[in-house]
């Protein structure tokens, strides 16, 4: 599939089309990487246009197959994400202690009931804490994202006695990981 078929049904102003709701009945495979970093890779090329990311972003969605799809009302594109499809690149909290957060392809949300943080594994094996964007879709925190998490964190003894460390936002205990053993 050609890119440019695929932006013919982007919305331009960068708003999120209800693509949970689009069950076309074309589907294929396209030659595009998602990075573990962000980067786009498109037939062996990163897309360097910020906007055009942006805009391909707004039609992704994770399948109950697991895959995650571009898709259109008239079809979609199996892509391959190395780990998540997005990265949060900034956080700050507001006059009420409530975390925000600001992906690579500029989704702002917040930290709370429904965007929780989960410490999972990325490919590499290291523990780092993602948050759920959209459509079976998650961000990984970035490392710069998560040593300013790290720096406003409080310790806190599990129900099962070790030592986790991580935030409150929105009234919600948002896990950033545990310590080590020694340190509890």
């Amino acid at each position: 599939m050609n890119l440019d078929l695929l932006i013919e049904h982007v919305d331009p102003t960068g708003e999120i089309p209800p693509v949970d709701r689009w069950h076309p009945e074309r589907v294929g495979e396209m030659d595009l990487v998602i990075e573990a970093d962000g980067r786009w890779v498109h037939e062996g090329g990163v897309i360097a246009r910020p906007r055009l990311v942006r805009l391909l972003s707004t039609i992704l969605r994770r399948d109950d197959d697991g895959h995650v799809y571009l898709v259109t009302p008239a079809e979609k594109q199996r892509i391959r994400v190395i780990d998540h499809p997005f990265v949060v690149v900034d956080a700050e909290p507001d006059a009420h202690g409530r975390w925000w957060l600001t992906t690579n392809v500029g989704d702002r949300l917040s930290l709370d009931g429904e965007h929780r943080l989960r410490v999972t594994e990325t490919p590499e094996g290291v523990p780092v804490p993602e948050v759920p964007v959209r459509f079976g879709l998650a961000a990984r925190l970035g490392r710069n994202v998560y040593y300013r998490l790290i720096e406003a964190a409080e310790q806190r003894r599990g129900d099962d006695g070790r030592l986790a460390l991580g935030l409150i936002s929105a009234g919600v205990w948002q896990p950033l990981g545990e310590l080590p053993a020694e340190a509890s």
